[in-house]
């Protein structure tokens, strides 16, 4: 053995050195390309910009950003568009590419693709999207998009002109710049003068959180449909201003896998999506084929990757009139790493991406014709067999909660989706839509696949294996009261909503005679007005207990649920004119309700000087982050805290815990993660800031740390428990695939029934859906009291749940609350948050921080 290694050593140097020589020396595939083309020297090349070759190292947002403001000064073929800029204020900036004749006419071009969704013939140019690295570590695409761009930019080719007199590319090289930045400054910090391929080595493995996330670390990839995020915002702006025929995302995948392009799993394509437009997919993969076979690249179509959830770069285009292409080629994460095919090379990832970028130049511009009748034909109005005398469409209602209905509308419009506010409430099955928590959604209009899609509801697939969700009903993520179908007067429906304040007392006329305020929790802005009102030093309490009262100087009553706020106005250092004054600088913005009250006195219930009433702490939120934490999900916490409630957060990683002075801190807040870090000597700092008063909110993974530690007591059922549920005999090897699919939960909507009286269930919907995807819950509780939520009796409301699931959870726990000396631990089997589009039980989190633990001892 003492041999063996030494050998091993000098193999594994040599390798390198190979590895080393080869990237410095060898002519890139792209430097070959442009040596048979005719270019225009005049226009600066990316090498010569950069003063090294391409790929040498990975480039920073702003470099790419530059480089394409050069080219739109020295070549008329190019101008710039913006889609916003990211958290982290870099520009979203795409190069528009097409003829000087075209350039000159951008504006009637625009102004026709305004008009692509009403399916009226066509006369105006190809538009063609290509759209690079939405993952920040995916940094090949960017790379070859700078190249692509300065090769339609200086390229004289016969072909190149007679694209870019037919068609206008859009080429955005970076879809994520904050994360992009991240990796690249994390590759180049790791680069040495020897390439290492050693795929442990730490230019391959980037430490928590990674690139691949937004400033927030969340997926920009899944927030197509959500639109939680400001890039994604501007992303999808930009798409419905340019309506494009075709749309390339660019992607990298495992280092040990090949090169992907769409089409995807047959089986696996959402059914909203036309077979028509599968079928325009395959005619393009045979451009990409020849390209990737002329270049002695394999590759692969059909398996793995889906176009099922039209959430992702390459799906939204399909319910939206376009042919979204997916392309994945497997990562380097570096400069080059050592998979199972051999060395993985940035240089050759990057050649690869932009020979697939030519190809669908090449296969866009050779099926122009059938890209623009597709188009034409998606949106062409689809003729009602009988005339209808009223408009159908779904009625949507939030349960009196303005602002959740706004955060819809404000969605819907982002996707061009017509929609009508009400002028006067209706009654349908014992539910009343008001003009303030109501919005019509007709049927027919040109958005009506997407609209379809944003509601979809089902339960039964051909194939039980997704790429991402099965599921993402609008309707359970907003927990929306929906009638479909409904019939509406076309004189009860507006294009502009009435004055939110309708009913409501405006601050200025807030009586003088006063006690107090009072606030309707389930209301989305009380939780965001409460974070600012203890900001500016207001006291305000929570009613433990459900009650009505009078409203001020009036006969009229309100009924309040336990969990609403009172603001008294009497309090110290302060006027009942000073702290209306601050109520109302804070709530009318927000388009919050307010109910002045001029006694104390209830109708029924509890009197507002009562015990039941507790005053609400401020808060000092920390987020646990860091190696093994799901960084998505403590993003969606960090978001949910410093975004919509306003809070100042503190996030330290687990490491560091057992150092950090806890008792700092109100909530310790832990994501779904591994936690093998969680050492012993943590754990018991976390009994004591749990005995000491502090609340632990802890989901998914989390769960199981703190069962291991004794910090949880209530016996949790995890994957391994309900595998042996599923009956393997007689199954033959080919069937592990769709035994591991039934196995798995990608993302399921289910029915949680909570305890009502219970403080952590104030405010929400009962019962509530929620997303599952994980195999956990609770078996029983050891506590009294503490069970809060279990799985409905059919807990399936949407998407693909394997039955023997849908059989265990069951009315199952799925959320407790185990009080601990002064303090609490909130355990929830699902993440509530999910993607921070779940505004139906996002308020959980803030029950959580504002009702605990006085509201539990």
């Amino acid at each position: 053995m003492a041999f063996i290694r030494p050998l091993y050593l000098l193999v594994i140097g040599l390798l390198f050195f190979t590895c080393h020589s080869f990237a410095q020396n060898s002519e890139s595939r792209i430097e070959q390309y442009l040596s048979q083309a005719k270019i225009d020297e005049t226009i600066t090349t990316p090498a010569k910009y950069l003063g090294y070759p391409l790929g040498e190292w990975h480039l920073r947002h702003d470099q790419i950003n530059h480089y394409l403001q050069q080219l739109a000064e020295q070549s008329d073929r190019v101008s710039l568009d913006s889609a916003g800029k990211s958290y982290q204020q870099r520009d979203q900036l795409t190069a528009v590419i097409t003829s000087n004749n075209n350039q000159k006419n951008l504006t009637r071009i625009l102004a026709s693709r305004a008009d692509a969704k009403t399916g009226r013939q066509q006369t105006g140019p190809l538009i063609i999207w290509l759209a690079y690295s939405i993952h920040g570590d995916e940094a090949s695409g960017a790379h070859a998009a700078m190249a692509l761009s300065h090769y339609l930019s200086a390229s004289q080719d016969k072909w190149v002109k007679q694209l870019l007199n037919n068609a206008v590319v859009l080429i955005t090289p970076v879809q994520n710049p904050d994360g992009f930045d991240r990796f690249s400054t994390w590759a180049n910090n790791h680069k040495g003068q020897n390439i290492v391929v050693d795929p442990q080595h730490r230019e391959h493995v980037q430490d928590w959180p990674g690139g691949r996330g937004n400033h927030f670390f969340a997926d920009m990839n899944r927030d197509w449909l959500f639109l939680r995020h400001d890039a994604s915002k501007g992303r999808v702006a930009f798409f419905h201003k340019w309506q494009p025929h075709m749309v390339g995302d660019f992607h990298e995948m495992w280092h040990n896998q090949s090169y992907f392009f769409q089409p995807g799993v047959p089986e696996r394509v959402h059914p909203l999506t036309p077979e028509s437009n599968q079928a325009l997919t395959n005619k393009l993969a045979e451009f990409h084929r020849k390209a990737l076979d002329d270049v002695k690249q394999v590759y692969f179509s059909e398996q793995t990757f889906d176009d099922f959830f039209y959430g992702k770069g390459s799906t939204y285009p399909d319910i939206n009139g376009a042919i979204g292409v997916l392309f994945e080629q497997a990562s380097a994460r570096g400069q080059a790493q050592q998979s199972d095919n051999g060395v993985v090379y940035f240089t050759t990832a990057i050649d690869n991406q932009f020979t697939t970028s030519i190809s669908s130049l090449q296969g866009s511009l050779a099926l122009k014709d059938e890209l623009i009748q597709y188009q034409q034909d998606f949106y062409t109005p689809k003729k009602a067999s009988k005339p209808k005398v009223k408009p159908r469409g779904r009625l949507i209602n939030t349960q009196g909660d303005y602002q959740r209905r706004d955060q819809l509308a404000s969605i819907l419009q982002q996707h061009q989706i017509s929609f009508f506010y009400l002028n006067k409430s209706m009654h349908h099955a014992g539910q009343t839509y008001s003009p303030q928590d109501s919005l019509f959604i007709p049927n027919q209009q040109s958005q009506q696949a997407l609209l379809e899609a944003l509601f979809d509801k089902r339960t039964d697939f051909k194939d039980a294996t997704f790429y991402d969700i099965s599921t993402w009903d609008f309707a359970s993520a907003f927990a929306l009261s929906v009638v479909n179908n409904a019939s509406v007067e076309e004189s009860w429906i507006l294009e502009k909503p009435q004055n939110w304040h309708q009913g409501s007392i405006a601050p200025k006329h807030w009586p003088y005679n006063s006690v107090a305020l009072l606030i309707d929790w389930s209301q989305t802005n009380a939780a965001v007005a409460l974070a600012q009102l203890q900001a500016k030093g207001v006291q305000v309490k929570f009613s433990s207990k459900p009650f009505s009262i009078n409203k001020a100087n009036s006969n009229d009553s309100i009924n309040l649920n336990a969990g609403s706020l009172q603001i008294p106005l009497s309090q110290d250092g302060k006027t009942p004119q000073q702290v209306m004054n601050l109520v109302g600088e804070i709530t009318y913005p927000l388009a919050l309700p307010v109910t002045p009250v001029s006694t104390a006195h209830a109708i029924t219930g509890i009197d507002l000087g009562s015990d039941d009433f507790i005053t609400i702490k401020p808060v000092t939120p920390l987020v646990i982050t860091g190696s093994g934490i799901n960084a998505s999900e403590a993003g969606e916490l960090w978001y949910y805290l410093d975004r919509t409630l306003g809070l100042s957060t503190s996030m330290i990683n687990l490491e560091r815990l057992s150092r950090v002075n806890l008792s700092a801190y109100s909530h310790i807040l832990l994501a779904d993660g591994n936690y093998r870090l969680l050492s012993s000597e943590t754990a018991k700092k976390l009994q004591e800031f749990v005995e000491q008063g502090g609340v632990i909110v802890a989901q998914k993974g989390a769960l199981h740390a703190l069962k291991e530690h004794s910090l949880l007591q209530a016996s949790l059922q995890s994957k391994s428990f309900y595998q042996k549920l599923f009956n393997t005999d007689g199954l033959q090897f080919s069937q592990k695939s769709e035994l591991r699919a039934k196995q798995s939960i990608g993302g399921a909507i289910v029915g949680l029934k909570f305890d009502e009286s219970h403080p952590l269930g104030f405010g929400l919907a009962n019962p509530l859906p929620v997303m599952k995807n994980k195999a956990i819950a609770f078996n029983r509780t050891h506590q009294p009291f503490s069970m809060v939520a279990q799985y409905q009796d059919q807990p399936l409301i949407s998407g693909y749940l394997a039955r023997e699931y849908q059989r265990a959870f069951a009315n199952q726990a799925a959320i407790a609350v185990e009080t601990q000396g002064k303090g609490a631990v909130v355990a929830l089997s699902d993440n509530l948050l999910f993607r921070n589009i779940w505004l139906g039980s996002e308020k959980l989190y803030a029950n959580a921080l504002y009702f605990f633990p006085a509201a539990v001892n």
